[in-house]
């Protein structure tokens, strides 16, 4: 009751969040799907059997952090966390400058940073060390986000939202970055290794929030679009379904096979009940803008929903051209669909360790 009251509450709030600004980017280096295959093949022979995963994933191009020889050896957690640091803040310089100037704002502008990551750590934290890189203002406020994973970036931004909500004329920079290759072990033989070096990318992507009094929050009155609603399911006793493992040499992936089964038997109710609490239904909605975990789950997704491929064409496009880059992935299919002229009520969805589902309704 309680959290159907507060759902409710948000969804009549007479503070109105607005995407102001988003950008994302990718490293330098860019590797396809069969050189991919190729260097995994190397690493992985015990699977050979199954190398033709690499052709349905719906991956064509990746972008990583370090060229392609770097991650055919042993690397140690110092090697990795220097790496991550080093090309984590050159990718959040890059689109926190970029969606500050796509708001047409200055970072003094900025009242709050969120920053959101899950395969690396840093202490002081990411968006501390960005504060020595440009000029916000000493009295920003900050919230470090960690252990979300692909969800990252639909619950991140719906963590933002809220903060924006406390207060009218607040103006949050939310910041996602994943390095997803740094955590490639060659020492793993483990069948969730071989699948994640099938699918997984490096990127980043920044959005700027506005919040604002406004009488009709349901819908846009600025910049890109609106966050009019946002909400989450968590499914117990599924944490074996994805997440890290702590290893001497770095994290150690989580990946279950049966994370599809789940999605099919367990995800439709969620969703349901989602939509029930704010009185809506699958049809309210003029598209779906679903986090592209890999071809599986969004085939999933489209049987579940009733939908054909099309209408989750910036979800597949995202895959094909960058991978799964966890937490960012869905912030580039956003991208890709304002950038197509997207308009009308959208559905933002993304899944995490935990096992969770997090959901956003946006008006394009």
């Amino acid at each position: 009751m309680l959290k159907k009251l507060e759902t409710a509450q948000i969804s009549r709030s007479r503070i109105a969040v607005d995407i102001a600004g988003l950008a994302t980017a990718v490293p330098e280096h860019v590797m396809s799907q069969d050189e991919a295959l190729e260097r995994a093949g190397k690493i992985f022979p015990q699977y050979a059997r199954v190398f033709s995963l690499f052709a349905n994933t719906g991956v064509q191009t990746r972008y990583m952090v370090e060229p392609g020889e770097w991650y055919m050896e042993p690397r140690s957690w110092e090697e990795r966390t220097a790496v991550f640091q080093r090309h984590a803040l050159d990718l959040l310089q890059k689109v926190a400058t970029q969606a500050i100037a796509d708001a047409g704002l200055e970072p003094r502008d900025i009242d709050v940073i969120v920053t959101n990551t899950i395969t690396g750590l840093a202490i002081p934290s990411l968006e501390a060390r960005l504060m020595n890189m440009m000029s916000f203002r000493s009295d920003v406020e900050r919230l470090p986000i960690f252990g979300i994973g692909c969800g990252g970036g639909v619950a991140g931004l719906s963590r933002a939202a809220r903060l924006a909500r406390a207060e009218a004329g607040q103006t949050i920079l939310f910041l996602t970055v994943d390095l997803c290759s740094i955590c490639a072990r060659t020492v793993d033989p483990s069948l969730g290794m071989f699948v994640s070096s099938a699918l997984f990318g490096d990127g980043a992507a920044g959005v700027v929030l506005r919040s604002s009094e406004n009488a009709e929050p349901s819908r846009s009155g600025g910049g890109l679009g609106r966050i009019a609603l946002s909400g989450e399911h968590f499914w117990g006793e599924t944490e074996y379904i994805m997440g890290w493992d702590i290893r001497n040499d770095g994290f150690g992936v989580v990946l279950s096979p049966h994370l599809p089964e789940l999605m099919r038997n367990r995800f439709g109710p969620a969703l349901d009940g989602f939509l029930d609490r704010n009185g809506l239904t699958i049809q309210d909605f003029d598209g779906f803008l679903f986090h592209p975990g890999g071809s599986k789950v969004l085939e999933t997704v489209q049987g579940l929903l009733s939908i054909d491929r099309d209408s989750l064409a910036h979800s597949w496009n995202t895959l094909r051209d960058y991978g799964n880059m966890s937490s960012a992935t869905a912030l580039f299919v956003l991208q890709s669909a304002i950038k197509s002229g997207a308009r009308g009520r959208h559905l933002l969805a993304a899944f995490g360790p935990g096992f969770s589902a997090y959901f956003a309704v946006l008006d394009l």
